[in-house]
């Protein structure tokens, strides 16, 4: 990302929520209580279509038209549900981030590395990146 564009903000990963809260069990509402939040900390809206976002086992989660608000996050939940704003579902029926250590990746819509966040540990259930 440019310099510029940096002093004036970026959109970029904000925080992971690896280990959903309970047994992991599989159901919709344990599946979405595990998510990537991406911060938009610039002065505009910042459209996400065509973005991805990657853990390090290969999954891949490709944007739909969706513009972060502002000073906003959005939520991508692993399981299922309806877009609303804010919130983002990748449809998935098995978890995505591992709950000790991973990677999330996330690249643009010409598939260059924009930002990615790493952890490693069981200690907590959430990252700050």
């Amino acid at each position: 990302m440019p310099a510029q564009a940096q002093a004036a903000g970026s959109v970029h990963l904000y925080k992971i929520y690896y280990d959903s809260p309970g047994s992991d069990r599989g159901s919709n509402t344990s599946l979405n209580a595990e998510y990537v939040q991406v911060r938009n900390t610039t002065s505009a809206p910042f459209q996400m279509k065509g973005y991805t976002l990657r853990d390090a086992s290969g999954h891949k989660y490709t944007f739909p038209s969706y513009k972060i608000s502002a000073g906003k996050t959005v939520k991508v939940h692993t399981g299922k549900g309806t877009q609303s704003p804010g919130n983002l579902y990748q449809g998935c029926a098995a978890y995505v981030w591992n709950n000790t250590s991973d990677k999330a990746s996330l690249y643009t819509a010409a598939g260059t590395l924009w930002d990615s966040c790493s952890y490693n540990s069981s200690i907590a259930n959430y990252k700050m990146c």
